[in-house]
């Protein structure tokens, strides 16, 4: 740093570094812990060069952090906006590969994101490979998703990996090494670039989160310019009633997240058969009483009906997301997670 009392002489990094410093050990070692190494290491060799900072530099980040959150009201990050971002002080490569890896599956080492691949596209891939690296993959990945690649493997190729497992001692270094190379090269680029998100199924969210008539008036709007796209945007849509699809332990995962609240709220403008789903996967003397609340409230307003059956559909695309349940599209042919 040329001069430690000029502020206009800071880098990014710079930056990152003296806040890190200023916030106290325990808010930095959170902070740290949600960083990849490589962050680590440069922010670390920044600190340890940068000396002596005054006071009036230090309040100055402190001012121009706080003006840039507070001036924009909120902030909404996009894979689009954070590769607009990138591109003004990385070259195009390295952007790529960048985005290649938060587009993939989410988790900080190579292992994690393997084990938040679905287990069918990873066993697709895994069959056409040497019995010996899918042992290493599977030795790696997590115990219960392993569990669930070996079972879509061919059976006699799957008995050849374990026996190579049973067989296998300690891994060397080099050979994980060029096992994930590999993985990251051939497989997991070429996933996050097949997954960039359907602009449907943006609009079939957004849709989701519409009041039922504004939802249906643009469902409308859309039918009368473009039936096709409209189709496809209502298949993709999850619904309230889409719930009725659940299996009865979906139901009861379901039930034990809801805001006990909303429960009878949702059901009062319920389907029979949804109601009758959900009263049916609950103890007698909690159907009961159940029963009794969606009787004793009267008339519900439309408005806090929808609310109440929004916050189920959204709990359960979370518990889905976490893999503790299983939605099924609004057309039923496929499950699908969300």
């Amino acid at each position: 740093m040329r001069s430690k009392d000029d502020y206009r002489s800071l880098t990014g990094v710079q930056k990152a570094a003296l806040l890190l410093m200023s916030v106290g050990e325990e808010s930095a070692s959170k902070l740290v812990a949600m960083m990849h190494d490589d962050e680590i290491r440069e922010i670390s060799q920044t600190m340890a060069n940068l000396g002596t900072v005054s006071a009036t530099v230090v309040e100055r980040l402190f001012v121009e952090f706080a003006d840039s959150i507070s001036s924009t009201g909120s902030l909404t990050g996009t894979f689009e906006s954070t590769e607009r971002l990138l591109a003004k002080v990385l070259d195009k490569s390295k952007v790529d590969q960048i985005m290649e890896e938060i587009r993939g599956p989410a988790g900080r080492t190579m292992w994690d994101k393997l084990s938040n691949v679905n287990e069918s596209v990873l066993a697709n891939y895994l069959k056409n490979e040497y019995p010996q690296t899918v042992a290493v993959v599977l030795s790696k990945i997590k115990p219960d998703h392993a569990s669930r690649v070996v079972a879509l493997l061919p059976e006699a190729f799957a008995m050849e990996v374990i026996m190579r497992m049973l067989r296998m001692e300690s891994i060397q270094k080099d050979v994980i090494d060029d096992v994930e190379r590999t993985l990251r090269n051939e497989f997991l680029s070429n996933l996050a670039r097949s997954s960039k998100r359907d602009a449907h199924e943006l609009i079939a969210e957004i849709f989701n989160n519409l009041d039922r008539n504004t939802e249906q008036r643009f469902v409308t709007a859309l039918e009368e310019r473009n039936r096709d796209s409209a189709e496809k945007v209502k298949s993709l849509m999850f619904t309230f009633e889409d719930l009725a699809k659940l299996d009865p332990g979906g139901v009861q995962t379901l039930m034990r997240g809801v805001d006990k609240t909303k429960l009878p709220i949702a059901l009062k403008g319920a389907s029979e058969t949804l109601r009758d789903l959900f009263l049916s996967n609950m103890s007698e003397r909690a159907s009961k009483m159940l029963r009794e609340d969606m009787a004793a409230m009267g008339p519900v307003r439309l408005k806090d009906v929808e609310e109440a059956q929004m916050s189920m559909v959204n709990l359960a695309k979370e518990l889905a997301a976490k893999g503790e349940l299983i939605l099924a599209d609004s057309k039923g042919d496929d499950e699908l997670i969300y």
